[in-house]
C-alpha cells in the first residue's frame, strides 16, 4: 500500500499540481457544527439521498422545494407520526416523486431521529461518531434507518458535511490498486479492511476521511 504522500502526488500530477488539488478537496464540518444542525435538516438530507437512489438526481433537485412543502419542512415529529390520510395524500401529490416505499421511509427515518433524541440527538450522534469507525456509523444507519444501505448513507453523511469516505467507482479502483480489497467492498471483512487503510492514511497525513477519499478518487 502506498504512503498517502505518494497517492497525493499521483492525484496532484493529474489535477494541475498540489495547490490546484488542495482547492478541490474541501473539508468536513466540525463535530460542533454538526451538533448544531437541526433535526429537520438531517431528515431533509437523508430523504433527498433516499429519493435520489435509483432516480434522476436532476428530477429530485427540481422538485425539492415541493418536497420541503409537502413534508412540512421535514418537521421530525409531524413526519414520524404521519397518519394514513397524510400518507395517501402524498401518494397523489405531484409536487414530489410519488413512490410509496420511499414516502414510508421518510416516516421511518423521522422515527429513527426521534429515537436519537434519547441518545443525545441526531447532530451529536451522527456528527460525533468517530471517523476511525465510519463503517460502524454506516452499519448503524443501515440497521436502524430505512433504505440507508449501500452508498445512500455515505451520500447522506457527505451532503450533511459529516466526515466520511465515499466508495465510488474511482475510490474503489484505487483501493483495489493498493491491494486493500480485490472487488467492491460489501462484506464486513472488506469494509473493515477499507476502514483500516483509511485510518492508516489519516495517521500518515493528518487529513480527514473526506479529503483522503477525494484524493483517492482523483489519483486515477
Amino acid at each position: 500500500m502506498h504512503h498517502f504522500d505518494d497517492i497525493f502526488r499521483m492525484a496532484a500530477d493529474r489535477h494541475g499540481g498540489a495547490q490546484a488539488l488542495e482547492a478541490k478537496l474541501g473539508k468536513p464540518k466540525s463535530a460542533a457544527e454538526l451538533a448544531g444542525l437541526p433535526e429537520d435538516r438531517w431528515l431533509s438530507i437523508i430523504t433527498k439521498t433516499v429519493f435520489q437512489a435509483g432516480f434522476s438526481w436532476k428530477v429530485i433537485e427540481a422538485k425539492w422545494d415541493g418536497f420541503e412543502t409537502a413534508f412540512n419542512g421535514f418537521d421530525v415529529g409531524r413526519c414520524a407520526f404521519m397518519d394514513d390520510e397524510k400518507f395517501d395524500s402524498l401518494l397523489q401529490d405531484t409536487r414530489i416523486v410519488r413512490n410509496g416505499t420511499k414516502i414510508a421511509a421518510v416516516r421511518d427515518n423521522a422515527a429513527f431521529l426521534l429515537e436519537l433524541r434519547e441518545e443525545g440527538g441526531a447532530g451529536s450522534v451522527l456528527g460525533g461518531w468517530p471517523s476511525t469507525d465510519f463503517i460502524g456509523l454506516l452499519a448503524m444507519l443501515g440497521k436502524r434507518g430505512s433504505r440507508l444501505g449501500g452508498t445512500t448513507a455515505q451520500f447522506a453523511m457527505r451532503f450533511a458535511g459529516r466526515d466520511g469516505f465515499m466508495l465510488s467507482h474511482d475510490v474503489t479502483a484505487r483501493l483495489i490498486a493498493e491491494g486493500v480489497i480485490d472487488k467492491p467492498a460489501t462484506s464486513k471483512k472488506a469494509l473493515t479492511a477499507v476502514q483500516g487503510a483509511f485510518n492508516t492514511w489519516m495517521d500518515q497525513s493528518g487529513r480527514s476521511l473526506t479529503e483522503i477519499s477525494r484524493v483517492l478518487a482523483m489519483s486515477l
